[in-house]
């Protein structure tokens, strides 16, 4: 696929700035029409977004929708509803010394929005976030990734055949295109990609103080308490981690189990896998693939490492990286170092629940937080340690509820976006006061009349 070129870049975004100053994508009518239109897009090319989703990750037609096509029908939907309500003006309380004038926030689009998208979930994380962007009334340059290039060239042509260009564009390309975006001035970028990403796109905001979202990763620890029940942990944890073969910012990412009921665990997580995927997931239509080979090279590294209890078959040639349970693990080992990010479930024992707690605690904090036992137990747990998002005896479903903002904390993220989320994610909340001019309160002027007065009331 072509880069973008820097001139066409520096063009859209002038071309954006003339149109927001139209004032046009202020108008709710305009927002609601519009994510009217891009709910008919969708759906006009569900099946093209849906091989194009197979191709570039061997992603199932079910699992395609039920992971992206639908997660961005739903929150558009889910805008059309409730879009008046929340960019309504809100008249809020006006304290003693203020009165008699009247207080007020007022809902307004930041601007010409950058949304920058991995290549995961390709689908859903550009769209998704696009979906606040013209609820809030923003116009918006989106940079799908270039390793999932099929799935890119479809949003690109949904996208302009949605949009007038200069309300909504599409650039393409790799790093280097990332690096010309970053060098120009927006309203606001909304990145979702790795934590060191992250920090590139901070830094490179800063320069013209750019408000930013950034959803990042991190390692999400899955904690199975000796009070769990054992049977549906094992199937609730197979379904988070093996989905787009673990290719999930909020995959379960290392398992921390009580010693007296890891062998069953382990026992059933094997079951239920082989249940799903066959003796041989690599014959599955529902087990993806690895995005490409310098993924397969990573996580091949990783295998060096602790004892292979199930799994680690790879095949380079079809980007085929098998169910994979590692035990014995060790917190110095290279696979604790960094977000796995593909099929493979380490194992770590505890006897007690203060050492799963000193071990998270010592380390960044995690997009999300798995804990599988009694609700007693976990809270505990949850009042000891933080996380952008957690999950009590599942794994996922945080993200399913566009009531739940969903973002990271420090190291895993910065804001939030999903349903009202999104719409702030992409509005400025202007405070305004109005003072009528029949009244002009004297003691604040100087030289400050009866000022002991004006101490007792503030």
């Amino acid at each position: 696929m072509e880069n973008t070129s820097a001139a066409a870049i520096e063009s859209l975004i002038q071309v954006h700035r003339d149109y927001f100053a139209t004032n046009e994508t202020k108008d709710l009518n305009f927002r609601l029409n519009n994510l009217r239109k891009f709910k008919k897009g969708i759906q006009q090319y569900e099946q093209k977004i849906t091989d194009a989703l197979w191709q570039d990750l061997h992603k199932s037609a079910e699992e395609a929708y039920l992971t992206e096509i639908s997660i961005v029908l739903q929150e558009i939907n889910n805008h059309i509803k409730h879009l008046k309500h929340w960019a309504k003006t809100k008249k809020v309380a006006t304290p003693l010394h203020l009165l008699p004038s009247s207080s007020k926030i007022i809902y307004e689009p930041l601007g010409v929005a950058l949304i920058i998208a991995p290549w995961n979930y390709p689908f859903q994380l550009l769209m998704n976030s696009l979906v606040g962007a013209v609820s809030g009334g923003c116009c918006a340059v989106l940079k799908p990734s270039p390793y999932t290039p099929t799935v890119a060239a479809v949003m690109e042509e949904m996208i302009h055949e949605t949009f007038p260009i200069e309300y909504i564009s599409v650039v393409q390309g790799g790093r280097e295109v990332n690096s010309q975006l970053l060098e120009q001035r927006f309203d606001v970028i909304f990145f979702t990609g790795s934590p060191d990403l992250g920090k590139t796109v901070m830094k490179a905001a800063a320069a013209y103080l750019t408000p930013v979202v950034l959803e990042l990763g991190g390692k999400s620890p899955c904690i199975v308490d000796a009070s769990a029940n054992i049977d549906i942990a094992a199937k609730r944890i197979v379904w988070g981690k093996m989905i787009n073969a673990g290719q999930t910012c909020i995959a379960p990412d290392y398992l921390f189990v009580h010693e007296s009921v890891k062998a069953e665990l382990l026992t059933k997580i094997e079951q239920n896998i082989t249940k799903w995927f066959g003796e041989n997931p690599q014959e599955s239509a529902y087990f993806p693939r690895i995005v490409n080979l310098n993924a397969m090279k990573r996580l091949k590294k990783l295998l060096l490492h602790g004892d292979i209890v199930f799994g680690g078959k790879t095949d380079d040639t079809d980007r085929y990286f098998a169910p994979t349970i590692i035990d014995d693990v060790q917190p110095d080992y290279p696979i604790m170092q960094e977000e796995i990010f593909g099929p493979i479930l380490p194992v770590m024992t505890f006897k007690k629940i203060e050492t799963v707690i000193d071990y998270i605690n010592k380390h960044e904090k995690p997009l999300a937080f798995y804990f599988f036992g009694k609700k007693s137990q976990s809270k505990t747990v949850f009042m000891e340690t933080t996380s952008g998002g957690a999950c009590i005896n599942d794994t996922l479903m945080h993200i399913t509820n566009h009531h739940l903002p969903f973002g990271g904390v420090g190291n895993s993220g910065i804001g939030n976006y999903h349903g009202r989320e999104s719409f702030m994610a992409f509005s400025n909340a202007r405070a305004v006061v109005t003072s009528p001019t029949w009244f002009d309160l004297p003691v604040k002027y100087v030289p400050f009349k009866f000022f002991k007065w004006v101490k007792k009331i503030l």
